[in-house]
């Protein structure tokens, strides 16, 4: 059995990339991405619409711990908490405002969670998911419990992940 391309039986999420970067363009701002368990799919979602490079900066892959701590200047305090880590609200809040930082654009979206199907933790079964949005107005984080299997759970993720990102360009004027 082989991975399934990301768009191949979701025309949807193509759509919603293509009308997130048109009002990211007509709003005059630019997005990028900090993923851990998606592994990049919300960028590469992105960036498979023609044209987005004058919108989307980039993505920050920070699959491993020491990744997001580095690059992307989540805490350690929150890292090491054993009733935080990295599948929290806090460390969600903190990859997007560290990817805004690093590279230089106005609004960020992070996932950080679960995909299965091993990993799971006690309170944060496979299908947990946090996120985070960060823009110049905005700091938030939403908790999301996906069902089925690791692809299931990365495909309904980057779903999800570009909708937070379109809502928050949405608000901004």
């Amino acid at each position: 059995m082989g991975e399934r391309s990301i768009f191949s039986d979701d025309p949807e999420l193509y759509g919603a990339c293509s009308e997130l970067l048109d009002l990211a363009r007509a709003r005059g701002v630019t997005v990028g991405t900090a993923e851990s368990c998606t592994g990049g799919l919300v960028c590469g979602a992105l960036t498979s619409v023609p044209g987005s490079s004058d919108v989307v900066h980039g993505g920050v892959v920070s699959y491993a711990i020491p990744v997001k701590h580095e690059v992307l200047g989540v805490s350690g305090d929150v890292l090491d908490d054993p009733s935080l880590g990295a599948v929290s609200a806090e460390c969600a809040e903190q990859m997007a405002s560290g990817a805004r930082c690093v590279l230089g654009c106005d609004y960020a979206v992070s996932v950080t969670g679960i995909a299965g199907p091993g990993g799971e933790e006690p309170g944060k079964p496979v299908g947990t998911v946090w996120m985070g949005v960060a823009g110049p107005d905005v700091a938030a984080s939403r908790l999301f419990r996906f069902e089925g299997d690791r692809a299931d759970v990365r495909h309904a993720a980057v779903s999800a992940a570009v909708e937070l990102l379109r809502a928050a360009v949405m608000e901004s004027l």
